[in-house]
Protein backbone atom coordinates (compact mmCIF):
# COMPACT_ATOMS: atom_id res chain seq x y z
CA UNK A 1 0.00 0.00 0.00
CA UNK A 2 0.98 3.62 -1.21
CA UNK A 3 2.52 5.17 2.35
CA UNK A 4 1.68 8.78 1.16
CA UNK A 5 -1.93 9.75 0.34
CA UNK A 6 -3.45 12.74 -0.92
CA UNK A 7 -7.14 13.22 0.05
CA UNK A 8 -8.34 16.41 -1.41
CA UNK A 9 -12.41 15.80 -0.06
CA UNK A 10 -14.18 14.65 2.77
CA UNK A 11 -15.41 11.43 0.91
CA UNK A 12 -11.84 10.71 -0.34
CA UNK A 13 -10.79 10.60 3.27
CA UNK A 14 -13.56 8.67 4.02
CA UNK A 15 -12.17 6.19 0.76
CA UNK A 16 -8.94 5.76 1.89
CA UNK A 17 -10.37 4.44 5.72
CA UNK A 18 -12.39 1.60 3.67
CA UNK A 19 -9.23 1.04 2.38
CA UNK A 20 -6.80 0.92 4.74
CA UNK A 21 -9.93 -1.12 7.07
CA UNK A 22 -9.24 -3.83 3.74
CA UNK A 23 -5.60 -4.36 6.12
CA UNK A 24 -6.74 -4.34 9.52
CA UNK A 25 -7.24 -7.14 11.94
CA UNK A 26 -8.81 -8.20 15.76
CA UNK A 27 -6.32 -6.76 17.74
CA UNK A 28 -4.58 -4.26 15.38
CA UNK A 29 -4.13 -0.41 16.85
CA UNK A 30 -4.04 2.57 14.56
CA UNK A 31 -3.27 5.89 16.36
CA UNK A 32 -4.52 9.10 14.37
CA UNK A 33 -1.93 12.36 14.83
CA UNK A 34 -2.53 15.24 13.26
CA UNK A 35 -3.90 18.84 14.02
CA UNK A 36 -7.38 19.96 14.52
CA UNK A 37 -9.90 19.39 11.12
CA UNK A 38 -6.72 17.09 9.63
CA UNK A 39 -9.58 13.95 9.01
CA UNK A 40 -9.41 11.96 11.98
CA UNK A 41 -12.87 11.57 12.04
CA UNK A 42 -13.35 11.00 8.55
CA UNK A 43 -10.43 8.75 8.46
CA UNK A 44 -12.42 6.69 11.34
CA UNK A 45 -15.71 6.76 9.78
CA UNK A 46 -14.26 5.02 6.38
CA UNK A 47 -12.45 2.55 9.11
CA UNK A 48 -15.59 1.47 10.46
CA UNK A 49 -18.07 1.56 6.71
CA UNK A 50 -14.93 -0.98 5.60
CA UNK A 51 -15.44 -3.15 8.25
CA UNK A 52 -18.88 -3.16 8.60
CA UNK A 53 -19.67 -2.03 11.55
CA UNK A 54 -23.06 -0.68 12.69
CA UNK A 55 -24.42 2.96 12.76
CA UNK A 56 -22.64 6.00 12.41
CA UNK A 57 -18.99 6.92 13.18
CA UNK A 58 -18.97 10.28 15.15
CA UNK A 59 -16.59 11.53 17.24
CA UNK A 60 -15.95 10.13 20.73
CA UNK A 61 -14.98 13.49 22.29
CA UNK A 62 -17.30 13.39 24.98
CA UNK A 63 -17.75 10.39 25.60
CA UNK A 64 -14.14 9.44 25.09
CA UNK A 65 -14.30 6.23 23.49
CA UNK A 66 -17.09 4.24 21.79
CA UNK A 67 -17.49 0.74 21.01
CA UNK A 68 -18.99 -0.47 17.32
CA UNK A 69 -20.08 -3.44 16.91
CA UNK A 70 -21.36 -5.50 13.77
CA UNK A 71 -18.84 -5.59 11.10
CA UNK A 72 -16.44 -8.65 10.74
CA UNK A 73 -14.52 -7.36 13.40
CA UNK A 74 -15.51 -4.85 16.25
CA UNK A 75 -14.13 -1.17 16.02
CA UNK A 76 -13.11 0.51 19.17
CA UNK A 77 -12.87 4.27 18.26
CA UNK A 78 -11.17 6.63 21.07
CA UNK A 79 -10.22 10.27 21.33
CA UNK A 80 -7.63 11.16 23.58
CA UNK A 81 -7.85 14.52 23.53
CA UNK A 82 -8.81 15.17 26.74
CA UNK A 83 -6.79 12.28 28.45
CA UNK A 84 -3.65 13.72 30.04
CA UNK A 85 -1.35 10.57 30.99
CA UNK A 86 -1.21 6.78 30.89
CA UNK A 87 -3.42 6.91 34.21
CA UNK A 88 -6.30 7.98 32.13
CA UNK A 89 -5.34 5.56 29.38
CA UNK A 90 -5.51 2.57 31.89
CA UNK A 91 -9.33 4.36 33.44
CA UNK A 92 -10.67 3.47 29.49
CA UNK A 93 -9.29 -0.23 30.26
CA UNK A 94 -8.83 -0.60 26.70
CA UNK A 95 -6.89 -3.75 26.97
CA UNK A 96 -9.76 -5.44 27.52
CA UNK A 97 -10.39 -5.09 23.73
CA UNK A 98 -7.21 -4.47 22.00
CA UNK A 99 -6.98 -8.51 21.23
CA UNK A 100 -10.72 -8.59 19.88
CA UNK A 101 -10.89 -5.36 17.86
CA UNK A 102 -9.61 -3.12 16.08
CA UNK A 103 -8.80 0.09 18.03
CA UNK A 104 -8.48 3.56 16.32
CA UNK A 105 -7.01 6.29 18.91
CA UNK A 106 -7.69 9.94 17.78
CA UNK A 107 -5.21 12.38 19.48
CA UNK A 108 -2.95 8.82 21.24
CA UNK A 109 0.33 9.67 19.69
CA UNK A 110 2.44 9.44 22.79
CA UNK A 111 -0.40 7.61 25.19
CA UNK A 112 -1.07 4.48 23.71
CA UNK A 113 1.49 2.73 21.85
CA UNK A 114 2.04 0.63 24.89
CA UNK A 115 -1.53 -0.74 24.28
CA UNK A 116 -0.10 -3.40 21.68
CA UNK A 117 3.76 -4.52 20.32
CA UNK A 118 3.07 -3.30 17.08
CA UNK A 119 0.96 -0.54 15.61
CA UNK A 120 -0.03 1.66 13.07
CA UNK A 121 0.68 5.23 13.12
CA UNK A 122 -1.43 7.69 10.52
CA UNK A 123 -0.14 11.49 10.29
CA UNK A 124 -2.55 13.14 8.67
CA UNK A 125 -2.27 17.08 7.97
CA UNK A 126 -4.03 19.71 6.51
CA UNK A 127 -2.81 21.94 4.16
CA UNK A 128 -3.15 25.45 3.33
CA UNK A 129 -5.47 24.51 0.62
CA UNK A 130 -7.61 22.47 2.24
CA UNK A 131 -6.31 19.50 0.74
CA UNK A 132 -5.49 16.50 3.33
CA UNK A 133 -2.32 14.34 3.43
CA UNK A 134 -2.02 10.97 4.75
CA UNK A 135 1.12 9.07 5.74
CA UNK A 136 1.32 5.72 7.16
CA UNK A 137 4.03 4.86 9.10
CA UNK A 138 4.10 1.49 10.80
CA UNK A 139 5.68 0.51 14.22
CA UNK A 140 6.93 -3.12 14.07
CA UNK A 141 7.91 -5.60 11.43
CA UNK A 142 4.07 -6.84 10.95
CA UNK A 143 3.44 -3.62 10.03
CA UNK A 144 6.03 -3.06 7.73
CA UNK A 145 5.08 -6.21 5.78
CA UNK A 146 1.44 -5.53 5.23
CA UNK A 147 2.32 -2.30 3.86
CA UNK A 148 4.93 -4.09 1.52
CA UNK A 149 2.21 -6.72 1.15
CA UNK A 150 -0.37 -4.29 -0.39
Amino acid sequence: MNRQHELRTVADTQAFGRELAGLLRAGDLVVLAGPLGAGKTALTQGIGAGLGVRGPVTSPTFVLARVHRGGRVPLVHVDAYRLSGMADVDDLDLDATTDEAVTVVEWGHGLVEQLADEHLVVELDRRDDDVRTARLVPVGPGWEQRLTER
